[in-house]
């Protein structure tokens, strides 16, 4: 086992220092943004609480269930409410963290200051040493909460809390999460996502998920690039997530069949911690490489940015902490010329993910859109729209759900 292991790491150091000798040789090249520069797009405030005078005091946030969904309940003494939609499954595992460690932070505190709250929260009972996912997500539905209160105090979206809205409609693509199909049973799935959404762009699997170059059967991937694009057609954009599955070398392979298919982007090349490897092949591709799903540091996002480690950055708006810290990466990659296209957890997360997209300049070409979540859209007023390869952005109060009280009724403590 060490031989194979000793194996393994030389024949990927050698390739990594063949790749950053290449790297001189022909790859992109350019000066970035200065860390002070960056630093400074994400001190500045975020939120835009014009018109609220008087201090907005949070008396009760409540943990519910309904039907299928977690929601979160705020309240403050003046009777203000407002609502948040969690990201399943983790309400089941980290209620404990939510009650314990993040909601007694908030309570009694002035809604107007959430920004100074959040950086509270973090440091609260050393919740800093919990650091990722764990904290982020219970940190997340407060926030949303919170901002869906302030948002129906002042009448305001979402949105229009957090900066100029730039956009009322977005272009989506759809997403196959499977690994268990052969090439042709996944672009017949593929056909099947687009007719049933009318999107005008799709996102499939390659390799294995973390898996240490291991495709999910073999010669799956392979196969799978040209037989997308030649099914598929020009008139459909494709994207490509790996979910860390390889390491520089077979990345390169891989993204160069990406870029003979005419992909729009290639996610998660290498394991997503691994910055290093991910900007080796960030600088050898012409493809556009996304990253930032599991990161979960601002200094990191910042690393990444700043030495442009990846070409667009993906923070998930849930797994991230909330809207707050994710503008605040849109603000640090909109100094570099680089989008912001977040991620996607959760049934919900799309509705947060079109609050998002209202007011970030560039979030790339298209953003994510789940089959199977239509039953979201009718929870606004207007509806949102799911037609024509495009969704519209929820104009309502706060996040826009139109009968907050008839889905408290219908909720009961978790």
């Amino acid at each position: 086992m060490r031989t194979i292991r000793r194996r393994h790491f030389l024949a990927g150091a050698g390739a990594a220092g063949t790749l950053a000798s290449g790297r001189l040789a022909g790859a992109r090249v350019g000066t970035g943004p200065s860390v002070k520069d960056l630093d400074k797009a994400a001190a500045a405030p975020v939120l835009r609480l014009d018109g609220l005078s008087s201090p907005v005091i949070i008396q009760t946030i409540r943990l519910l269930k309904h039907g299928d969904d977690y929601v979160v309940h705020v309240r403050s003494k003046d009777g203000a409410e407002g609502i948040a939609v969690c990201n399943p499954p983790r309400p089941e595992y980290l209620e404990p963290i939510f009650k314990k460690l993040v909601v007694p932070n908030f309570l009694g505190k002035d809604a107007r200051d959430l920004e100074n709250l959040l950086w509270e929260n973090y440091r609260a009972h050393d919740n800093y040493k919990l650091y990722g996912l764990a904290l982020w997500c219970p940190q997340a539905w407060v926030e949303f909460a919170i901002l869906d209160m302030l948002g129906r105090i002042t009448r305001k979206p979402l949105g229009a809390l957090l900066g100029d809205i730039v956009r009322k409609d977005v272009p989506f693509y759809v997403a196959s999460g499977r690994r268990d199909t052969t090439p042709e049973q996944e672009v017949a799935y593929l056909q099947k996502l687009l007719a049933e959404s009318g999107a005008r762009a799709v996102k499939f699997r390659v390799g294995g998920r973390m898996s240490r170059n291991a495709d999910a059967s073999p010669g799956r991937t392979d196969r799978l690039i040209p037989l997308v694009r030649k099914t598929l057609g020009d008139a459909i954009d494709i994207h490509a997530d790996a979910n860390s599955s390889y390491d520089p070398p077979l990345a390169l392979k891989v993204g160069r069949m990406l870029e003979e298919a005419r992909a729009v982007y290639f996610e998660e090349p290498c394991p997503f911690d691994h910055l290093e490897d991910t900007k080796l092949v960030t600088d050898q591709l012409k493809l556009p490489v996304a990253l930032g799903e599991q990161e979960y540091s601002d200094w990191r996002f910042r690393w990444i940015i700043a030495n442009h480690a990846a070409d667009i950055v993906q923070p998930d708006l849930y797994y991230y902490g909330g809207m707050v810290r994710s503008l605040r990466v849109a603000r640090m990659a909109q100094v570099a010329k680089m989008p912001t296209t977040v991620h996607i957890s959760g049934g919900f997360g799309f509705v947060y993910m079109l609050h998002f997209s209202s007011v970030v300049p560039d979030v790339g070409k298209y953003q994510e859109y789940k089959l199977g979540t239509e039953k979201y859209g009718a929870w606004f007023d207007p509806p949102i729209s799911v037609k024509d390869g495009k969704m519209t952005i929820p104009t309502g109060p706060g996040v826009g759900i139109k009968d907050m009280s008839g889905l408290l009724k219908a909720s009961q403590e978790a």
